[in-house]
């Protein structure tokens, strides 16, 4: 009886679907779902940004949007980050409800094109009152919301069926530098002195670095430019190649402006709203507010020295391959020194992959002849304030290892390049958009020491890879460690304590054919998280994982990429956020909540409003 009246209650004040005793959320094939002449009005109190979706590859099927032109258009750009962050819901990573056709090549409809998961309409909010429009509309017809930047997410956050999305990518107020920081209301806790950048709204890095470089000074952005600066990425954490030297995007934040769940805009900094200024530091993107504006740290450029090493069996008969994976392991027993000497990076590995990954260049008679290796290894990592001769002294034991130990049956590329500036640097050889628009299932861990000198490592890195046929793949994340771990003394860093002690976040990937049926690829998402991710966590069972490029059916999430801070991070949630109206899958508060079958979202079995 008790449980009825609350619901009672809570449905009085917006319209709501109960099933059984579980309080769910709006659908559109329901009563409560806003008439046409609500959208209508909504519309106009946000003078007209608000977008009815339709699937990007809509125009490759039978109905009203079919145009075979268009079609051959989105088809050559499906895997442009920019042609996806440009559509209210392309998706870096796309759901399988409307993939694109070739229909050049006479590729035939797999299915009818749907909306799926995604949002059914879109705010592209310009300014912070449309979002707080769109957020009260939400909260008065119990709609499920979707906060979105620029679609670049790996755990279907930026998805939500029978959703309102506020899109902010196009919210944008300027990118303004302070020379000396001056916080909000003269706040006395916020001890920054140097430089900063304000950041208003749905800029890109791209955006950003650019400023950056022209003032000669260094901001830590993602290793892709096209990521956004205010949404999940800085709000999980958000590594970057500058990561290593001057800590993790969430800890470069020293206020910010948010939309709260009421509508309200605060400043958030450790003299105003600390709470909310802890949460969203690194507790997770979509969950507490929606930030609209932040001001980030800026620091003196430096000169940078970069190694690029890659290396390949010249046969891959058992004894070639299983030398293969003796080097894997060395290389990562060689990051936790390496780390502490001063560099950072990215790798990627894989015994089988399905394009080449190692490449050897040989000029004979003025002529370029190319061999390519899909099983290797490849890293490029970096140094500040070192020239190469200085950085390729620095790992010289590590080559002499590899060369005594391997020589003859490796192919070996190593090349060492000096840089004046970060900029140089980043433009050079990490700044580089890759191509999205596929699918895959992934799952990581934070390695510490502990873990990557262990003797089971090589066991470890064996059981994550799987066979060659699998065509597994594994990117090394080498970011840890410096900044990174010195700034686990911030007491307002929602940061998963993991990172503090890791050096490497290791993410293993497994796609499937194209045409797979759900039984396939349920089979590869159970070998992630079953097999790959569990010998991870065998392996470093006291860390965790980076929320932004985790497992999302792990089961573990909230200890996993949330560690010690969760539970301070679940009160924040409560506190100002009480019905949830900020929701995503595995973020904080999400455990409240289930998704059916069809997609609509409802309170969890025995949940009670409160």
């Amino acid at each position: 009886m008790l449980l009825s009246i609350v619901l009672l209650l809570v449905c009085y004040a917006a319209p709501c679907v109960v099933a059984g005793d579980r309080f769910c959320k709006c659908a559109p094939t329901e009563p409560c779902w806003p008439s046409p002449e609500k959208w209508n009005y909504l519309n106009s109190t946000v003078a007209g940004k608000l977008i009815q979706n339709v699937q990007p590859a809509a125009v490759c099927y039978p109905g009203p949007y079919q145009d075979p032109v268009r079609c051959d258009y989105v088809n050559s750009q499906w895997r442009s980050q920019d042609f996806q962050s440009t559509a209210p819901i392309g998706l870096s990573y796309p759901t399988d409800s409307c993939p694109v056709l070739n229909l050049t090549a006479g590729q035939q409809p797999p299915h009818d094109c749907t909306l799926g998961d995604q949002p059914v309409y879109t705010i592209n909010a310009t300014e912070a009152n449309q979002v707080t429009t769109g957020i009260r509309f939400a909260k008065r017809y119990n709609l499920r919301l979707v906060i979105r930047d620029t679609g670049h997410d790996l755990l279907r956050r930026s998805t939500g069926y029978g959703s309102l999305q506020i899109w902010i990518k196009y919210l944008r107020t300027g990118i303004v530098f302070q020379q000396t920081f001056s916080p909000s209301g003269r706040c006395s806790k916020s001890n920054w002195k140097g430089s900063a950048f304000q950041i208003g709204g749905g800029y890109t890095w791209s955006d950003v670095l650019e400023e950056a470089a022209s003032r000669d000074v260094v901001v830590v952005g993602g290793g892709t430019p096209s990521v956004g600066c205010l949404g999940g990425w800085m709000q999980g954490g958000g590594h970057g190649p500058a990561a290593h030297d001057f800590g993790l995007g969430a800890d470069q934040v020293l206020e910010a402006q948010v939309v709260l769940a009421n509508g309200r805009v605060v400043t958030a900094n450790p003299c105003q709203n600390p709470e909310i200024f802890f949460a969203i530091r690194g507790g997770g993107g979509g969950t507490y507010g929606v930030v609209v504006s932040t001001a980030v740290k800026a620091h003196p450029t430096n000169k940078v020295a970069a190694q690029q090493l890659s290396f390949a069996p010249l046969t891959l008969d058992s004894s070639s391959m299983s030398d293969f994976m003796k080097a894997i392991e060395l290389i990562h027993n060689a990051y936790p020194d390496l780390s502490d000497q001063g560099f950072s990076g990215y790798g990627s590995w894989a015994l089988r992959s399905p394009t080449p990954l190692v490449y050897n260049y040989n000029y004979t008679l003025g002529e370029q002849v190319q061999s390519n290796f899909t099983t290797g290894f490849t890293h490029t990592i970096a140094i500040f304030g070192k020239t190469a001769p200085e950085a390729e002294s620095i790992f010289a034991p590590i080559a002499s290892n590899f060369a005594s130990s391997f020589r003859g049956t490796f192919f070996f590329n190593t090349t060492y390049s000096s840089f004046p500036t970060y900029a140089a640097y980043y433009t050079a050889l990490s700044g580089i958009a890759s191509p999205i628009g596929t699918s895959a299932a992934l799952g990581s861990r934070l390695l510490d020491r502990k873990a990557l000198t262990s003797p089971q490592l090589g066991e470890t890195l064996q059981r994550v890879v799987g066979a060659p046929e699998e065509y597994t793949s594994v990117n090394t994340v080498f970011v840890g460690g410096g900044q990174v771990a010195r700034d686990g003394a911030d007491p307002y860093s929602g940061v998963n304590p993991a990172w503090r002690t890791a050096y490497v976040h290791n993410i293993v990937a497994r796609g499937w054919v194209p045409g797979a049926d759900e039984d396939e690829k349920g089979e590869v998402y159970r070998d992630i998280t079953e097999v790959k991710v569990q010998a991870m966590k065998e392996l470093a069972p006291g860390t965790g994982a980076y929320m932004n490029e985790g497992d999302r059916f792990d089961p573990d999430y909230l200890e996993d990429f949330y560690g010690q801070h969760a539970p301070r991070l679940s009160s924040i949630k409560r506190k100002y956020d009480p019905s949830d109206l900020f929701y995503c899958p595995t973020c904080i508060g999400s455990e409240r909540w289930v998704e059916e079958e069809t997609g609509r979202l409802c309170r969890v079995e025995g949940y009670t409003e409160k």
